[in-house]
């Protein structure tokens, strides 16, 4: 029988474990705000198993020797030797983040153990063993009481037992990992070949391990047949003996260094969990197309005049079904926005630690589904907006009491659909933007020169310039000059924009509107030439045609026009492109108005076509990058439309005015 590889089932165990240590995260952040439910411990015991488990099946012992230190813990907690106290909290949720940390590295092909991660390693032995670090390299076998030298263990599996995937290989390796073992396996079961069969479970085996693991440690390798075997676990007492005195450091748990939970999480997935509904609904589709199919097969050779009707309703169906197909397969793409929601009850419980702020975490329409490219895009900027939030938004407790406001904040994150668009706000109710400091700074930076007659959101808006910070010093959460700009061009570069609301005293929100996928787009159909252009209709605020005594030209050749209370560039498609436009004279074609990074310019065109949907193609993988387009589709007659990147055009618009 050939070998199997363990490695194709690598990137199953990576994601399983990542969903498992998510899960222990949210039990352990339950059970630090003082919830009692034993399950909430039990869940965070079977997530520290299973990860245990996977790893020293897939052969990655430096996490398996981690975790099963971290669950040997568990198990004093869960059997009531030890109580659940704000301590341990802490240090397992930092041993969650030193595991996704491995994790990553693990998956990078990086050394995963790190010294952070071995003095975590030795502040969990230390709570394992009642206060007294034990050397790392003796951490993976949970060396209990000095009277037992090992333990003589017999396994009799229930015929079923394989059925339930359970592998008592891999216990065996579990086992192992403990200390040397040896293994005799009883065969007396085994029926004659011809009547075997491969899915039941026939073999017993009589096990010595010869170390003075904890009985705890050597149970919990059975913890998944418990109920599906016969087991017998007997300990091997040993003369005890007076141990030599010997000096060992002892790692306080609260001095383990934080890792960051992100190292792991932004590893982007290659892979989506899809529920068995939609493939149902994706194979009745293709049924359908078949049937539609051979139904309009009849007409290969011909139609005569009393089949049109037929052929109408045959091509109606194709188009309908084709419809149905597209929809139900982008949906496979869609996973709920808990993806990423679920990662800030963590970080807020950590930062409002930090800052001595009182914190409550508002989330709503978790939910709500979005593209899978644009989750693992969406993540940085509402982790920046959330630390800004409670940063400089969010007042200490005595600020907010003496202001009469409650002690404790709110921070809300909301998302929900409009229209054809996902909106995810991040809203505070702390102090509002300090309009009189943001002028102030503007002024010395030289963004403006005065703050007179300016409205407030326009004041709002000078907060998402370059390198724009009010901060009166630099901290690890802000005052770095990098900040609100980052956030906006992110957004931007994902088809979507930014918006912020504050008053003084009340609170703040942002406003993030992002497309439902990057994959399809609704779009303006432009015609420059023989050109055709497609325009996101996200980026559009209106079209207009102009008239001549609306322009004015500037130095350099630019030109200018009035749009309600301000004037706007113009930007003619054909000059950008280099392509021949029919029409030249503004007030024959049609200016679109659009906005990117927060500034609005005009694209002229000679005249528009319509709205669409459109298939967005790579254009840098089949071609290469074009400044101003960011992919292109195919139109219903099979040639080609460039899709306008408003961001790129925004930039060269003003790169053009720099020089």
């Amino acid at each position: 029988m050939s070998k199997v590889d363990l490695a194709q089932f690598h990137k199953a165990f990576f994601e399983e474990s990542l969903d498992g240590l998510d899960a222990m995260e949210a039990a352990l952040l339950a059970l630090d705000e003082g919830s009692d439910d034993p399950e909430l411990v039990h869940t965070v015991f079977r997530a520290a198993h299973s990860i245990k488990g996977g790893a020293a099946t897939f052969g990655f012992s430096d996490v398996a020797a981690f975790t099963h230190v971290a669950e040997s813990l568990l198990d004093e907690v869960r059997s009531g030797r030890r109580p659940m106290d704000k301590a341990i909290v802490e240090l397992l949720l930092r041993s969650g983040d030193t595991v996704r940390d491995m994790l990553a590295r693990s998956m990078n092909g990086e050394p995963v153990a790190t010294p952070e991660s071995q003095d975590l390693l030795a502040a969990l032995s230390a709570m394992v063993s009642g206060g007294t670090a034990v050397p790392v390299a003796a951490v993976a076998k949970a060396a209990a009481a000095d009277d037992v030298e090992g333990w003589d263990i017999v396994f009799r599996p229930f015929d079923y037992l394989l059925k339930t995937g359970n592998d008592p290989a891999r216990m065996f390796r579990e086992l192992e990992a403990l200390g040397p073992l040896s293994v005799t396996c009883d065969a007396g079961k085994l029926p004659a070949l011809d009547t075997m069969d491969a899915e039941t479970a026939y073999l017993a085996w009589t096990l010595h391990l010869a170390a003075p693991a904890k009985k705890s440690a050597v149970e919990g390798v059975f913890d998944w047949v418990d109920g599906d075997c016969e087991l017998s676990i007997v300990p091997r007492v040993a003369v005890k003996a007076e141990p030599a005195p010997v000096a060992v450091a002892v790692a306080a748990p609260g001095a383990a260094p934080r890792t960051t939970r992100e190292s792991a999480a932004n590893s982007e997935s290659s892979s989506v969990r899809v529920g068995i509904e939609k493939i149902d609904t994706l194979i009745n589709l293709v049924g359908e197309l078949i049937i539609t199919q051979s139904m309009l097969t009849q007409f290969a050779d011909g139609v005569d005049a009393s089949q049109l009707e037929l052929l109408r309703h045959g091509l109606a169906q194709l188009t309908r079904h084709s419809r149905e197909l597209q929809e139900s397969v982008m949906s496979i793409r869609m996973l709920p926005i808990s993806t990423v929601f679920n990662r800030f009850p963590r970080l807020v419980r950590d930062l409002a630690q930090k800052l001595d702020k009182k914190v409550n975490l508002d989330l709503r329409g978790e939910t709500t589904e979005l593209d899978k490219t644009v989750l693992e895009k969406i993540g940085d900027p509402l982790v920046h907006l959330v630390r800004n939030a409670i940063d400089h938004g969010l007042e200490t407790p005595a600020k907010r009491s003496a202001s009469g406001k409650s002690e404790v904040g709110t921070l809300r994150l909301e998302a929900f659909h409009r229209g054809g668009s996902i909106v995810v706000q991040v809203g505070d109710d702390g102090a509002g933007l300090n309009r009189d400091a943001i002028v102030a700074k503007a002024i010395q930076r030289g963004i403006i020169a005065s703050g007179e007659g300016m409205s407030d959101d326009a004041v709002a808006e000078l907060i998402f310039e370059a390198g724009f910070s009010t901060a009166a010093a630099t901290t690890d959460l802000s005052g770095r000059g990098v900040g609100m700009d980052v956030v906006r061009r992110n957004v931007m570069d994902l088809g979507g924009a930014v918006a912020i609301s504050s008053v003084q005293g009340k609170g703040t929100t942002f406003t993030i509107t992002l497309p439902l996928t990057l994959a399809i787009i609704d779009g303006l159909t432009a015609a420059v030439g023989s050109e055709t252009y497609i325009v996101p209709l996200v980026s559009i605020v209106e079209s207009v045609q102009l008239k001549p005594d609306m322009m004015r030209s500037v130095a350099g050749g630019g030109e200018l026009f009035r749009f309600r209370d301000a004037y706007l560039p113009v930007v003619r498609l054909h000059d950008v492109f280099g392509c021949e436009g029919r029409r030249r004279a503004i007030n024959e074609g049609i200016v679109i108005v659009v906005e990117g990074e927060g500034t609005r310019i005009g694209l002229f065109v000679d005249e528009l076509i319509g709205q669409q949907q459109a298939v967005v193609k790579s254009l840098e993988a089949n071609y290469r990058r074009v400044n101003g387009i960011s992919g292109a589709t195919i139109l219903p007659d099979g040639s080609v439309a460039l899709i306008t990147d408003v961001t790129g055009l925004v930039r060269m618009q003003t790169r053009r005015r720099a020089a």
